[in-house]
C-alpha cells in the first residue's frame, strides 16, 4: 500500500514539474511568439486600449484620440488633417501606420522602454506605459503658407532651417484626412480603395516620396562642383562656351531659353540660367569629380531617414559625356526630391556646411519629461566656404536682376534659382516648376530659411508655367512666414 501511495506521489510530482516546464515554455521560451501570432487579439487590444500619444507642431497637438467604446477602443483624431498628412502619415486600425506615426509608434503607442520608470520595468511586469508625446521641428505658419500657396495644385513644399536642418514646413498637395483611416469598417476599406485609386495620389507624400527632374535649380550644384574643383576660379570671367553649343560625340544642339548665353560667365549664366554654359562646365569638371559633388549634397543617398525613409535622389554614376552635360543641368536621369533641393539651398545659405535634416525635435513621457533629444550635426561639408559665398551672391542676383524677381521680400536678402525640368515622352509633358531659395533678415548674422518650391501642374499651359512665375511665388510667402515666426 505505501509502494503504490509513493509511486502515486512520484508520478505527481513528475506531472508537476512537466506542468511548471511546460508553463515556463510557454511564458518565456514561447511568449514573444505567441504575442505576435496572428489570432492573437490581446495585444491589438491592448494597443488601443488606451489613448495614444500626440504629435505636437509649435507645441500644440495636431493629433488626438476618440473613445469608441469598442473592443478596440480609442482611434485615432487628426486636426487639420490634409495639412499635416506629409508630416503625421496615419495610424489606422486596419492598415497599420505611417511617417512618424510609423517611426516613432513604439513612443506614441507607450511601449517604448524608455517610458518606464525603471529599467527593464515593461520585461518584468509586461505592463504597458501610457503613451507618450512626439514634439516635431515643424513650425505652423510656414507650414499653412507652404500649403495655402500650393493651392491644391500637385506640388510639394520642403522648407529646412539652414543652420541646424530642422525641417520647418513638409506639404504635399492634393493631401488626404488620415483619420479617413483610423478605425475599421466598410467606411475605412471603401476610404483606402478611393484615395489609393485617385489619379491626384493624394497618399503620396511628394515632398520626401517623389523624385522629380530638377531642372536649371540643379545647376546650383554644377556650379559649385566647378569652382570647388578648380575648372572656374573667377565667377565674373567670360567662359569659351559656344552658342549653339554640340552636345559631346553627338549632333544634337542644345538650346537656351535666355538670349546672351554665348561665352558667358558663370555669373551671368546663373542669372539668365543658360543651359550650355553649365551643360559645358559640367563635362570639364569630368564625371568622377561632378558624382563626388553632387553626393556631397545628398545625390544617391539610399539611407537618408529624417526620420520617415527619404526618396534616393539620382545622379548616375556611369555616363557618357553627352548624357554628363544633360544630367549637369537638372535632365537626362537626374532627380532629386523637394527635400533634396532644399537641402541644396541650405548648403548655400549655411557656408557649404549641410546640416542633416531631421523632423522630431524630442520625444516626451505623457507628463512631458524628455524621452530623446535631437540636435543639429553635420551631414557633409558640401562645398568650400568660399564657393558658398560665391553662389550665395549669385543666388541674390537671380532675384535682385535675374528670373527669380518674384521671391524679393522688402529689406530682406534673399537668393534664389528658377527651375523648368522637361520630363515626358520627347518633353511633351507639361514642365514641373521648380524654386529653391534662402532668406536672410535684416542685422542676421544668417540666413533663416531655406526653401524648395515643386509644381506639377497639368492644367496649366505649357507657357504658363515656369519656376519664377509658379513656384517663386510660393517660396517668398514660405520665407516671409518663417521671418515672421
Amino acid at each position: 500500500m505505501i509502494r503504490c501511495i509513493r509511486r502515486a506521489a512520484a508520478l505527481c510530482l513528475l506531472l508537476l514539474v512537466a506542468l511548471l516546464l511546460n508553463a515556463a515554455r510557454i511564458q518565456v521560451i514561447e511568449a514573444d511568439g505567441l504575442d505576435h501570432n496572428p489570432a492573437n487579439r490581446r495585444l491589438t487590444i491592448a494597443r488601443y486600449g488606451q489613448p495614444r500619444g500626440n504629435i505636437l507642431v509649435d507645441g500644440r497637438s495636431v493629433t488626438g484620440s476618440e473613445d469608441t467604446g469598442e473592443q478596440l477602443r480609442y482611434e485615432r483624431t487628426y486636426r487639420n488633417g490634409p495639412l499635416y498628412a506629409p508630416v503625421t502619415g496615419y495610424a489606422s486600425q486596419t492598415y497599420g501606420t505611417s511617417l512618424i506615426e510609423y517611426t516613432e509608434d513604439d513612443v506614441l503607442s507607450g511601449t517604448d522602454p524608455m517610458l518606464a520608470p525603471f529599467p527593464l520595468w515593461n520585461d518584468i511586469t509586461r505592463a504597458q506605459q501610457p503613451g507618450g508625446n512626439v514634439a516635431t521641428t515643424v513650425e505652423d505658419a510656414v507650414q499653412r503658407a507652404a500649403y495655402d500657396g500650393l493651392g491644391g495644385r500637385r506640388g510639394a513644399v520642403a522648407a529646412l532651417e539652414p543652420a541646424t536642418g530642422r525641417v520647418l514646413a513638409l506639404v504635399s498637395t492634393p493631401s488626404y484626412d488620415p483619420g479617413l483611416l483610423s478605425g475599421t469598417g466598410s467606411s475605412v476599406t471603401d476610404a483606402w480603395r478611393r484615395l489609393n485609386a485617385a489619379e491626384s495620389r493624394p497618399m503620396l507624400n511628394r515632398a520626401i516620396r517623389q523624385t522629380y527632374p530638377p531642372g536649371s535649380t540643379f545647376k546650383i550644384v554644377t556650379a559649385a562642383a566647378a569652382l570647388d574643383a578648380g575648372v572656374v576660379t573667377d565667377p565674373h570671367a567670360e567662359t569659351d562656351t559656344p552658342s549653339p553649343y554640340v552636345l559631346p560625340g553627338t549632333r544634337t544642339t542644345l538650346p537656351n531659353e535666355s538670349r546672351g548665353c554665348e561665352q558667358a560667365s558663370l555669373a551671368e549664366a546663373i542669372r539668365i540660367s543658360c543651359n550650355t554654359v553649365l551643360a559645358d562646365l559640367g563635362v570639364r569638371v569630368g564625371p568622377a569629380d561632378m558624382v563626388e559633388a553632387v553626393e556631397k549634397f545628398g545625390f544617391n543617398d539610399t539611407g537618408l531617414k529624417i526620420p520617415p525613409g527619404v526618396a534616393k535622389s539620382n545622379f548616375d554614376t556611369g555616363m557618357s559625356d553627352d548624357q554628363l552635360a544633360l544630367s549637369s543641368i537638372g535632365q537626362f536621369d537626374t532627380t532629386a526630391t523637394p527635400l533634396q533641393m532644399a537641402m541644396v539651398a541650405s548648403a548655400v545659405a549655411n557656408g557649404g556646411d549641410l546640416k542633416y535634416p531631421y523632423l522630431v525635435d524630442r520625444t516626451t513621457t505623457r507628463s512631458g519629461a524628455t524621452v530623446r533629444q535631437n540636435g543639429s550635426r553635420t551631414y557633409h561639408r558640401a562645398m568650400n566656404p568660399r564657393t558658398a559665398i560665391q553662389l550665395r551672391e549669385m543666388m541674390v542676383d537671380v532675384v535682385e536682376n535675374g528670373t527669380g524677381s518674384n521671391a524679393a521680400i522688402d529689406g530682406v536678402t534673399v537668393g534664389g534659382k528658377t527651375g523648368t525640368a522637361q520630363h515626358g515622352v520627347d518633353n511633351t509633358g507639361t514642365p514641373y516648376a521648380w524654386f529653391i531659395s534662402w532668406a536672410q533678415a535684416p542685422g542676421s548674422a544668417q540666413p533663416a530659411v531655406a526653401v524648395a518650391v515643386v509644381v506639377e501642374d497639368a492644367a496649366a499651359r505649357r507657357a504658363d508655367i515656369s519656376g519664377g512665375g509658379n513656384a517663386a511665388p510660393i517660396a517668398r510667402s514660405v520665407m516671409a512666414a518663417a521671418l515672421r515666426d
